[in-house]
């Protein structure tokens, strides 16, 4: 449980709120680079941290991400014209660079200095695996970039999906570092089968163990936390575990363990304290890795079919998330709404746009719920206290999730230690 003042300083990060801060000293995925893919194309209105934001990239390729309004007057920049290297603002047509640098003022006469005197914020951006990534914070503190771990093979498949959540960021992390609940709420998607490991096509995942409790080990790292959830497989149970190995790179990213053709990974950004931009990313080798129009189908979160324009999904709390009652009488839909992603977000929206936290009451399969909140929560403090954040400058390169049915003396830490100095 946590007090109501722990609570605040783990969910909010609008303004000053010490978490939006921490974020802030991160390199912040702010969109996909789809959609900004076209020279000239729509600006992106982005929202984060509650503040405002636009994306575009100009005539030349090159991407910018500013400050959302315009400085003169303070209109929407998203609304404005994306031409000639320049995003120009619909009120009085000032236009403004990728650097912030304000290059014609429509409404001023053509002696005027002012534009030399004025200057937009401008942040500096990267795009890496299938995003881009802006650092939001105080420059003097601004890290090198470092490609997240789905993105360092270049040629690595990366399919991504995008959901805007109606509630705070910390109840999905703490669904995406959560193991024990996809043996319950995704039963009828996570199949137990007669398999050596975890498999998947294109109806299901299949994993080897029908063991509902897993035991939960846990090893705190310089980016934050990983732990395994050991069960008992179907073969081999006295002499074997499955181990499955969750990654949490704090602040923004989960690494899933994965199955036999691909990865998987989750992105949360907050948009303000109780809105979230939610990714769930497939990746991984080019030839086995699903691509992005099946993993959308895959998971229910297609564009302009289960998802509205503005990315937030067709089923809400109001119409009870579409569940199919009848669905559910069977054994083909244990919650009765398809979609590995529209079962976590019911339950995560269903908790209220903040969940009290001081009301919970925590058992064996939570030690990683419990572990994110002390560890974030002390971040927080810290953040407040000295100015420093949480896993800035800590290396991510080789960390992975990992999956196997093992020996039972084989140690679990032993073994994803191994594996990620293959992959590095």
């Amino acid at each position: 449980m946590l007090t109501s003042e722990e609570n605040d300083l783990l969910c909010r990060v609008e303004n000053d709120a010490p978490m939006g801060q921490l974020m802030r000293r991160h390199w912040v995925p702010v969109c996909m680079s789809e959609e900004v893919a076209e020279p000239d194309g729509a600006p992106v209105r982005l929202r984060i941290l509650g503040r405002e934001y636009v994306a575009f990239r100009d005539s030349d390729g090159r991407l910018g991400v500013l400050d959302g309004h315009c400085p003169h007057r303070g209109a929407l920049l998203a609304l404005g014209r994306n031409e000639d290297c320049g995003l120009r603002c619909l009120y009085h047509g000032w236009k403004i660079d990728v650097e912030g640098t304000v290059q014609e003022m429509a409404s001023e006469p053509p002696e005027s200095a002012l534009k030399t005197k004025v200057k937009h914020e401008a942040f500096p951006v990267e795009e890496s695996g299938g995003f881009v990534w802006a650092y939001l914070g105080p420059r003097d503190a601004m890290p090198a970039f470092e490609p997240p771990p789905f993105a360092a093979d270049k040629s690595a498949q990366v399919s991504i999906l995008k959901i805007k959540i109606p509630c705070n960021w910390a109840q999905i992390q703490e669904g995406q570092i959560d193991s024990a609940h996809s043996s319950s709420l995704h039963y009828s998607d996570m199949k137990p089968a007669r398999v050596g490991g975890a498999e998947a096509d294109d109806k299901s995942w299949y994993r080897p163990s029908t063991d509902k409790s897993p035991k939960l080990q846990i090893e705190r790292t310089p980016y934050g936390f990983h732990y395994a959830a050991i069960r008992r497989p179907i073969k081999n149970a006295a002499t074997h575990n499955y181990i499955r190995v969750t990654e949490y790179l704090a602040p923004f990213v989960s690494l899933i363990p994965p199955n036999n053709i691909y990865n998987v990974a989750s992105v949360n950004v907050p948009v303000d304290d109780t809105t979230t931009m939610f990714y769930f990313i497939a990746w991984g080798n080019p030839e086995t890795c699903t691509p992005t129009d099946e993993w959308r189908r895959f998971c229910h979160a297609v564009p302009g079919v289960d998802l509205n324009p503005d990315w937030s999904p067709i089923r809400t709390l109001d119409n009870n998330f579409l569940q199919d009652r009848d669905a559910m009488r069977g054994d083909d839909s244990f919650t009765g709404i398809p979609g590995i992603p529209n079962q976590d977000i019911a339950m995560w929206v269903g908790m209220g746009p903040i969940v009290d936290r001081s009301k919970d009451i925590l058992g064996a399969s939570d030690m990683a719920i419990v572990e994110f909140r002390r560890l974030m929560v002390d971040a927080a403090k810290v953040m407040a206290e000295t100015g420093e954040a949480f896993g800035v400058g800590a290396t991510l390169q080789g960390v992975q999730s990992y999956q196997e049915v093992i020996p039972k003396e084989v140690d679990w830490r032993t073994k994803v230690a191994r594996e990620s100095q293959a992959a590095e």
